[in-house]
């Protein structure tokens, strides 16, 4: 009965141990869910926050105060405003090579035809 006695109380001490071991892992765990918790609230205010400052640096308002704080620009006015006239830009190579196959002709001919004078 001596060693029954003995090899119970082993098995008790081992499972206090463990017990204690896992009360441990369990309030260490609490400890750094806690701190996780705080850090996404956080995170999120700071979240919140850039939004605020994003909105209020992109209104409108404030582009054009800092074009003409900073770059010194001025609006457009229509005495200021030039118009010309007569003046033809040469087509984009793109365009008229689109244009071209869409209406039957080849692309050369019709680059031959605009070179001429």
């Amino acid at each position: 009965m001596n060693r029954l006695t003995f090899f119970l109380l082993g098995a008790l001490i081992l499972c206090a141990l463990s017990l204690v071991r896992a009360q441990h892992e369990a309030r260490t765990l609490f400890v750094a869910l806690e701190r996780a918790q705080s850090e996404e609230r956080q995170l999120e205010t700071d979240w919140s926050r850039l939004q605020y400052q994003q909105s209020a640096l992109s209104k409108s308002a404030r582009i054009a105060e800092a074009a003409r704080a900073q770059l010194k620009m001025s609006p457009v006015s229509p005495g200021r405003t030039q118009y010309l006239q007569g003046i033809v830009l040469p087509r984009a190579e793109g365009a008229a090579a689109g244009e071209g196959a869409a209406n039957g002709a080849p692309t050369q001919q019709r680059n031959a035809a605009e070179a001429r004078p």
